[in-house]
């Protein structure tokens, strides 16, 4: 058996098994029953059914399939995943496969420290391993919350085994007081009017219990329900997978069918590389214009095409998005959450309509063997006030804006459609913050020199000053400011905020303030002006001046050791996906030397 071949219409990078047929299933380059004499086939056939596993299921006609599961005890987004874990091996058993689970570095934000997002490589690096060390012939990943989606596409990706997303679902909608509240977003507004006083501390404790009343991920458009719907929108997901709530029957049942499929796919050879195509990204980031999403899926995105070879850049999110209406109306930008996106018709819905506009490439393949313009063609909007037509839109394009200038000159990024319109234009005075101590520190104070025109900034947020870049972007507003009933002001950081936040809010601010990006060297009362329609933010200082704040400027400290000091040396910035410099790219599945 042939254990390394190059697959040069696949994937340049890569050196694997060519699965022409069932006959020649990766997995047999450790249980080949065609040679039942080698003490390394024996070796791993035996040990293999002390599980339970009958021996004909290792002879060649069964693809062994790893489930990835991101399931953690510390990731309650996640936390139903063992459960759904089972609904695909039936469908994997169904099809003639073999199910084989393993567990992965599960990234959650609701528990990880500094930020989930210092962890997404590493989950990323655990999936590729696990893959390409043990009998694999293809892979579903079990993802939900934000990292774990992009995390194990990009590890999945540098294998270029088969592979499907199913994602967790979103939780069911909040209730609290005979109203709804969404994940994220209550809160950030919930803790805007308790600082304004229009809230007390009981009111705001006793939302707590309404706000997640089911597992699952946010109910809102935050990064989980985008990269759910990203994995859609690439072709990385079966049709309809971005919005089922997590407790509905029907996420057991997509899940069931994902499994047949990938069994379907490794038979077929389909590879990640043969749907991940320029045209696949392209749709997207209209996608994502479209529903609303997260500013972080321009990070992960750019990350994911990273692994497979496309070529993708800041820009494109700007330029392949600009003329995209936003027509998806849930929280942040929006009044509804996921349930309702769910019984509207959900993804599917959207890309029709997106069809119907000619804004996506809608013959292009993906894992369900068909194409986005078969996969929707039967389907229907139940509710034009949760998906409205692209004549009728929540808001006009753009979605998000690249932004430029001395401030930025690597790129920034702000999502104009939950910003404050009459801030798109602003020029103020910078109230600076030089770390998230300082800020939390002084925000409140009763002397700090802030009105309702500055600009606040925030430095060493970003991949290496904070670090790990995390969604601390999204300020909350002094309480001065809040008690005069102002409601948003211009912010500037090298930091993230979260999808299921809102406000005039410039984010990943490259070069960071760590490494010595102008941002570092913003002090009180420089004059800032955001353009958004000039794409500008820029601060009036000379960079001669710049560089004369730069001279006494000594650059923080690295990490001592361990994976901080890994993620500190090999990180690269969030223009270019904040992956590690050394796992861009695809290495392929050759079956590896034998362990004996």
């Amino acid at each position: 058996m042939t254990t390394e071949n190059s697959k040069t219409s696949k994937c340049m990078d890569c050196k694997e098994l060519d699965v022409t047929d069932i006959e020649d299933l990766r997995s047999q380059g450790w249980y080949d029953g065609n040679n039942a004499d080698s003490k390394d086939y024996i070796y791993h056939r035996s040990w293999i059914q002390n599980q339970g596993h009958p021996t004909h299921l290792l002879d060649g006609s069964h693809p062994l399939i790893a489930i990835i599961n991101t399931w953690s005890d510390y990731n309650p987004c996640n936390g139903h995943l063992r459960e759904l874990a089972k609904h695909v091996s039936n469908g994997i058993r169904e099809a003639g496969g073999l199910p084989m689970e393993a567990p992965v570095f599960a990234t959650g934000e609701c528990c990880l420290r500094p930020t989930a997002m210092m962890y997404r490589n590493l989950c990323a690096m655990d999936v590729e391993e696990i893959c390409r060390a043990n009998p694999v012939d293809g892979i579903v990943l079990l993802v939900g919350c934000d990292k774990t989606t992009p995390a194990c596409l990009m590890g999945a990706c540098s294998t270029n085994l088969p592979t499907m997303v199913v994602s967790g679902g979103p939780m069911l909608n909040g209730r609290h007081r005979g109203k709804v509240i969404g994940s994220g977003t209550s809160i950030w507004k919930m803790h805007a009017d308790r600082k304004a006083g229009k809230l007390s501390q009981s009111e705001f404790y006793a939302a707590e219990c309404g706000m997640s009343r089911s597992t699952g991920t946010c109910n809102t458009m935050g990064t989980a329900s985008t990269m759910a719907c990203m994995a859609e929108a690439l072709g990385m997901s079966m049709s309809g997978n971005a919005a089922i709530p997590a407790v509905d029957s029907r996420r057991k049942a997509l899940a069931h069918m994902s499994g047949i499929r990938i069994v379907d796919l490794v038979k077929e050879n389909v590879c990640p590389s043969d749907i991940l195509t320029r045209d696949a990204f392209e749709n997207a980031i209209k996608v994502n214009c479209a529903i609303g999403g997260s500013t972080n899926a321009i990070i992960h995105l750019l990350a994911i095409a990273g692994r497979v070879g496309v070529p993708l850049k800041l820009e494109d999110f700007d330029v392949v998005g600009r003329d995209v209406p936003t027509i998806v109306n849930l929280m942040p930008a929006g009044k509804f959450l996921m349930e309702e996106f769910y019984y509207a018709g959900g993804l599917p819905v959207v890309i029709k309509e997106l069809i119907k506009g000619d804004y996506l490439h809608s013959d292009i393949m993906t894992v369900t063997g068909k194409s986005h313009r078969e996969n929707v063609s039967e389907v229907e909007n139940f509710d034009q006030e949760v998906i409205l037509p692209l004549d009728k839109p929540l808001a006009a394009p753009p979605h998000v804006a690249i932004l430029r200038g001395n401030l930025a000159p690597n790129g920034a990024v702000i999502k104009v459609s939950a910003a404050s319109k009459h801030l798109l234009q602003h020029t103020g005075r910078a109230c600076v913050f030089s770390d998230i101590d300082d800020y939390k520190a002084r925000v409140d104070d009763e002397d700090l020199d802030v009105d309702e025109h500055s600009v606040l900034v925030l430095q060493s947020c970003g991949l290496r000053g904070y670090p790990g870049m995390a969604e601390v972007g999204n300020m909350a507003l002094p309480a001065k400011l809040l008690k005069k009933g102002i409601e948003d002001v211009v912010r500037i950081s090298d930091a993230r905020m979260s999808g299921t936040a809102f406000g005039t809010v410039v984010l990943h601010v490259s070069p960071e303030a760590a490494v010595g990006g102008n941002i570092n060297f913003v002090k009180d009362g420089d004059i800032i002006t955001l353009d958004v329609k000039e794409r500008i933010i820029s601060v009036d200082v000379s960079q001669e001046e710049f560089e004369k704040r730069r001279l006494n400027w000594i650059p923080p400290p690295p990490p001592e050791s361990g994976y901080a000091r890994l993620f500190h040396d090999k990180i690269e910035g969030p223009e270019l996906g904040a992956d590690f410099n050394f796992l861009k790219g695809c290495r392929g599945a050759a079956v590896p030397k034998h362990s004996h």
